[in-house]
Formats: structure tokens, sequence, C-alpha cells
């Protein structure tokens, strides 16, 4: 029953990507509003979540203010968090995304409509141009979301940090919002069982960190806020065995 389901389930999100990929990158180049294409990226979420009679919730909204540029940081426990975030955080983000999913057919289209940004991380240089590319967007008022891990987990459980998003953060000097996201990799993990498994994604937001003020010295303090952040609010299969050392936070 499982598998009929999952392949329902791929049959239709091949069907769906195609049709919201071309809206999306149509609604763009009417409208050339990134904002616009990724509303279509939203309702392509929002079905993907409910074929695959999965979930979303979320806490911490309220933490969050509407208009504020951020630099959203989540775990990353499965390709099913995409549909997760799309779908309940309400702020129009841009993704900073592996380049290789930008040759994607139709989908590397759709991410350029909404504004996701390319990230080549076998080539340093390239890497950190579109680390600066991003930062000047959020400088210029676009939230932008990463995964500081790099690639999802394995296991699901958090991994080290890279130190390039927060770098970009840095550099933005807009505020760091730490997402928690537990229960996905249930649903799909990255290696194992093709097979989709019906559930409930959680994800908490956490209160935004100031980057304003800081320098690249520090990054690696930075880090390790943010990752104390994110680890607070997962379980302790999911949480790793890293110690972190969220105390407080100073910018000063």
């Amino acid at each position: 029953m499982r598998a009929a389901r999952s392949v329902f389930f791929y049959l239709f999100l091949f069907i769906t990507t195609i049709y919201c990929g071309v809206c999306a990158y149509s609604v763009y180049r009417l409208t050339g509003k990134a904002e616009r294409a990724h509303g279509v990226a939203r309702l392509w979420a929002r079905v993907s979540l409910w074929l695959a009679g999965t979930r979303a919730q979320v806490e911490g909204l309220d933490r969050i203010e509407r208009g504020q540029p951020y630099i959203f940081a989540a775990n990353h426990q499965s390709w099913f968090d995409i549909f997760a975030l799309l779908a309940v955080i309400p702020h129009p983000f841009r993704w900073l995304a592996k380049e290789e999913l930008f040759r994607v057919p139709v989908l590397g289209l759709a991410m350029e409509a909404c504004g996701a940004i390319p990230i080549d991380r076998r080539d340093r240089h390239k890497a950190f141009e579109s680390i600066n590319q991003a930062a000047e967007r959020a400088r210029r008022g676009a939230s932008i979301f990463i995964f500081p891990e790099g690639t999802r987990s394995m296991d699901g459980m958090l991994q080290e940090f890279k130190a390039g998003g927060f770098i970009l953060a840095i550099k933005s000097q807009q505020p760091i919002v730490p997402v928690s996201i537990s229960g996905s990799h249930k649903v799909l993990p990255k290696a194992g069982d093709w097979r989709i498994r019906p559930g409930k994604i959680r994800m908490t937001v956490s209160d935004p960190i100031p980057t304003e003020g800081l320098t690249v010295k520090d990054r690696d303090r930075l880090m390790r806020w943010v990752r104390g952040a994110i680890r607070k609010h997962l379980p302790g299969s999911e949480g790793g065995v890293v110690p972190d050392n969220p105390d407080t936070f100073q910018t000063a």
C-alpha cells in the first residue's frame, strides 16, 4: 500500500512540478516580481505535502516581523524540508541552493524565477561570489534561506555546520533566524527506502539573532549560537552529539 501511494506521489509530483514550474516562470516574466513566482512555489509545496499525506506544523512565527528581511538557517533532514518550509513560512524568501538543481529542466527556470541563488560548492571562488550576491540581495531587503549543514543528514541527526552561510549573514548585517526541523527524515530519508511515510513535520522558529556590528571574525561564535538554538528544539535522536555553547550571544 505504501509503495503504491509513493508511486502515485512521484507521478503527480512530476506533473505538478512541470505545471507549477511553467506557471512560476510565466508569472515572473509577466510581472518581473520574484515574490509572485514564490507564491506559485508555495502552492506547489502545499499540494506536494497533501499528496504525500504529510502535515507541516510550525511554532514561533510570532518571533519574526513581516517586511523585515532575514537570513533563515535550518537543519536539513530530507528534501521534504523544502515543501514544509515553503508551505508555512509566510516570508517570501530566496534559496541559496546547489548549482546542480538549476540544470534540471523546468525546475531550474522556476528556481531562477523565484530568485534562488546558485552556489557551486566545488569551486571556492564561485561559492564566495554567490555568498556576496546573496548578501547584497539581503541588504536590499530580500530574505535568504540557507541550510548550514550543506547537505541532507543521512540519519536525521544534526550535522556540523559550514561557515559560508554565516559569512553571508554577517556581510548582510541582517538578523539570522534559526529554524529547527524535526520529523522530515522519517517521511523520506536521504538514503534507503524510497517509499513515502505519511506523517508530521514539526518546525520551530527561534528568536532572530542580530548580526549588526559583527565582522567575519565573529563567524564561529555566531555559528555555534545558531546551531545551539536549532538543536534546542530537536529531540535527542536528532540533536547530534557535538556540544554547543548557546549561553548568551553578545553583539558587542
